[in-house]
């Protein structure tokens, strides 16, 4: 398909805009790998994009990334046409990406860095967020380091309990969440404005080490904010033939669901489930696990969707 073609059809997948300031577009919903996972040549649908959100700030003419996926070309192109008010125009050249928050240093939460260098991009000083551990890692591990010395990323150290303010209106707070952190620590994201407030957590181990790290449930979390996109991984431990799942410690979807039951509607419309992997049933709509998911007043994350976090 010729790029032309491509953005055609994320033109025809991408509804217009309401009157909304700053609002998310989910880009991508999947594990590290996507789908079809490599190797996996037999499997066609649906396809996935790993886990990746966009912020738009309209008032302010800027746009965000939530994690730099290995799709970001395509993720990048799909930003760019939500982000379009007058579809009579031309598309504006240029990346135009004014920031870049990373969650940790796995595979799909931040190879798309690279195309940000002299061999694609080739950015000027685009500000990557990151945590102590993960900016260093970049700034010392090739080929991240290279965009550090050719200044095409300029990295921003943030800090567990202190925000981030982006503008008056904008502000981002990282969270620490138990994973496996072999190059950086794991983090998740309150994306927070005056009226509104989303949750981003694609990765973590367990519910129960992260109430036990913070002192906050999950339940807690919930009451904190308006959406909150956070790890489906697995649906259950049947998921992976032949493999340990208890080797695999991510909450399962069927968990989390029963540990939020209690909540009124209103709470549990809150959860969008996200980052499930290519064997993940929730992947395909129209699944029984799907219909499950919402028959019990939750949500999984699709591309596309869109969410206003300022009116």
């Amino acid at each position: 398909m010729s790029l032309a073609s491509t953005l055609g059809a994320l033109a025809l997948s991408v509804s217009a805009p309401e009157a909304c300031a700053r609002e998310i577009v989910v880009l991508g919903a999947g594990q590290d790998a996507g789908a079809p996972q490599i190797g996996n040549f037999g499997d066609n649908y649906p396809y996935l994009y790993p886990s990746s959100l966009g912020l738009i700030d309209r008032e302010n003419d800027q746009r965000f990334l939530f994690d730099a996926t290995p799709h970001i070309t395509r993720q990048m192109a799909y930003l760019e046409e939500a982000t379009r008010t007058d579809r009579t125009k031309p598309r504006e050249p240029g990346l135009r990406l004014d920031g870049v928050f990373l969650t940790h240093a796995h595979i799909g939460h931040y190879l798309g860095l690279a195309y940000l260098g002299r061999e694609a991009a080739n950015t000027s000083g685009v500000p990557v967020y990151a945590m102590p551990r993960m900016a260093k890692f970049l700034r010392e591990n090739g080929p991240w380091d290279q965009l550090v010395s050719a200044r095409n990323i300029a990295i921003t150290e943030i800090e567990e309990g202190s925000l981030t303010v982006i503008s008056n209106e904008f502000g981002v707070f990282p969270i620490t969440v138990p994973h496996r952190d072999e190059y950086s620590e794991t983090v998740g994201f309150f994306i927070s404005t005056p009226d509104k407030r989303a949750l981003y957590v694609p990765d973590l181990d367990s519910w129960d080490e992260f109430a036990e790290l913070n002192g906050e449930t999950l339940e807690d979390l919930m009451s904190r904010v308006d959406y909150a996109f956070i790890d489906a991984t697995f649906w259950d431990d049947s998921e992976l033939k032949g493999r340990d799942m208890g080797a695999i410690p991510h909450p399962r979807v069927t968990g989390t669901m029963e540990q939020l039951a209690d909540l009124p509607k209103s709470e549990r419309a809150k959860v969008h489930f996200i980052h499930y992997n290519h064997t993940n049933p929730i992947r395909d709509p129209a699944s029984a696990e799907s219909k499950q998911v919402k028959a019990r007043g939750f949500n999984v994350a699709r591309r596309g969707m869109r969410m206003c976090l300022s009116d």
